[in-house]
């Protein structure tokens, strides 16, 4: 197989478990999303070009590194798996906007080629796309799956072609899909500083004493939504999601970074980090507001969050002071 294993396939598990292939599974999302899967019984497989992220996972995951656009890695991947969750993405949106054209090429021919093997194979995709940038500006809120689609940003508009790919090969090559859009994601684990996550960053910036950057008076809002939550509704898509169907993943709750800021104030209170803030003119690729309405995928799963945000910022709190204080 191309690319390297790091495990070896004894103890795994019953052959009636369903077999997952995460592509991606490495970052901060899909590292929560591997220890939930294996919650389920299932047999769990990672592939990511980041060898180095690849050992933090649990053992119990089998791990491939390797780029998904390899020529005839996804095909041999996919002939042992059932499942497949597409997380991969190579870029941010800031990087997006810096470069349109890289980030369509780099996205979207192995994008294809998966769902066009995956069709082939009768396997099922269930695809991570971005609730945050595929709308653009909301018209109402909270945003419901069939709100009008005007991207902003070239990582939203590629997001959104992905998608639209993804119900061409469901309608006329037979391929068993499924699509995600998650809020704004946080939670332990998230690194900070790297384009995408502003609470990780704002958490960090107060513990190393730098003043964390908002773009306008009180910043975007957005739909923050703790990665335990996200995590298991992605899960509740695999296993009940109906095929062909989009699903927001949200809280249905509206936070500007300033909001953000004023709460992470409230829970430190008393304590020696000063929050210094630094605002910035508004960026061309920022939505003003995106906030998500998650009914349907309530109605069709029975997923709701449990995760309260003040908690879930107090526990991504204590994971970068043990780790960036």
């Amino acid at each position: 197989m191309s690319g390297k294993t790091a495990t070896s396939d004894k103890d795994r598990v019953r052959s009636t478990d369903p077999s997952t292939l995460i592509i991606g599974g490495a970052g901060f999302i899909g590292t929560h999303l591997v220890s939930a899967l294996l919650g389920t019984g299932r047999s769990v497989t990672v592939l990511d070009k980041n060898d180095s992220s690849l050992s933090s996972l649990p053992p119990e995951a089998s791990r491939v590194a390797g780029d998904f656009g390899e020529p005839g890695l996804i095909g041999e991947l996919l002939r042992s798996h059932e499942e497949v969750i597409h997380l991969a993405y190579a870029s941010v949106p800031n990087t997006s906007f810096e470069n349109p054209l890289a980030d369509l090429l780099e996205n979207l021919p192995p994008t294809l080629r998966l769902f066009a093997e995956a069709a082939a194979m009768r396997r099922k995709v269930l695809f991570v796309s971005s609730g945050g940038t595929v709308y653009g500006e909301a018209v109402t809120l909270p945003i419901r799956e069939d709100h009008p689609m005007k991207p902003i940003s070239p990582y939203g508009v590629t997001k959104l072609t992905l998608e639209h790919y993804g119900h061409l090969y469901g309608a006329t090559q037979g391929l068993h899909y499924t699509c995600v859009r998650p809020a704004n994601a946080f939670g332990p684990e998230q690194k900070p500083f790297s384009g995408q996550g502003f609470i990780a960053t704002a958490l960090a910036s107060v513990l190393r004493g730098d003043r964390i950057a908002i773009f306008g008076q009180r910043g975007t809002v957005r739909d923050y939504i703790y990665v335990s939550d996200l995590v298991e509704g992605i899960v509740g898509v695999l296993e009940k999601g109906h095929s062909g169907q989009t699903y927001n993943i949200g809280s249905g709750v509206g936070r500007s970074n300033m909001d953000v800021i004023e709460a992470i104030g409230s829970f430190m209170n008393g304590s020696n980090n000063a929050i210094s803030v630094e605002h910035l003119p508004e960026r061309p690729f920022d939505v003003k507001t995106n906030v998500l309405d998650a009914t349907a995928l309530r109605e069709h799963t029975g997923w709701e969050p449990r995760v309260d945000f003040n908690e879930g910022l107090a526990h991504t709190f204590t994971w970068l002071k043990e780790h960036y204080g």
